[in-house]
């Protein structure tokens, strides 16, 4: 190959792993219009300014048979092939394809703007064991674990004098078993 072409193999990877981002059952084989756009946002083909998403939907109604949701390779190729002249004007069909290729090919898709976990004030307030009072302070040890079944229920402590001698009768009665 000479310098600057990209091989379409790298191109069908990339292909893949778009074609299977966000969906469990893919097999990324077939690629749905969300992830057409995706591919064509992640790895800047769409420049706002010579090619939209407008455009990149059009591309892929017109590449998409008429019944199906999804597109193959081939017409992949296809739409790649009628978004590159309209992406990089005044080059050649051949050279602005080779072009568009290389934006494309050993890109994998962006998990920008992912939702993370919250760390809030009031959730970290409320779970702080440290700061709990009351009866509830009684349900934690030192580490702030919990101390299950002892924590919440109130168990009577039964030693000492009166405790031991609890169910065994009275003076009395012990007086007269030793005579």
């Amino acid at each position: 190959m000479a310098e600057g072409t990209v091989s379409l193999a790298e191109v069908e990877s990339s292909f893949r792993k778009f074609a299977m981002h966000g969906d469990t059952k893919a097999t990324g084989k077939e690629m749905t219009g969300k992830n057409f756009v995706k591919l064509c946002k992640d790895c800047k083909v769409i420049d706002s300014k010579s090619i939209t998403s407008t455009d990149v939907d059009i591309v892929f109604s017109k590449v998409k048979a008429k019944t199906a949701r999804v597109i193959t390779f081939e017409q992949f190729c296809q739409a790649l092939a009628e978004l590159a002249p309209k992406r990089f004007k005044g080059k050649g069909q051949e050279e602005a394809l080779q072009l568009l290729y290389g934006l494309i090919a050993g890109k994998e898709p962006a998990n920008v703007g992912v939702t993370k976990v919250a760390k809030a004030g009031a959730v970290d307030r409320l779970t702080d064991t440290s700061k709990y009072t009351g009866s509830h302070k009684e349900r934690f040890d030192d580490t702030g674990k919990g101390k299950g079944k002892v924590g919440r229920e109130d168990i009577p402590d039964t030693s000492g004098y009166v405790g031991a001698y609890k169910g065994q009768g009275t003076y009395d009665e012990k007086v007269k078993e030793d005579k």
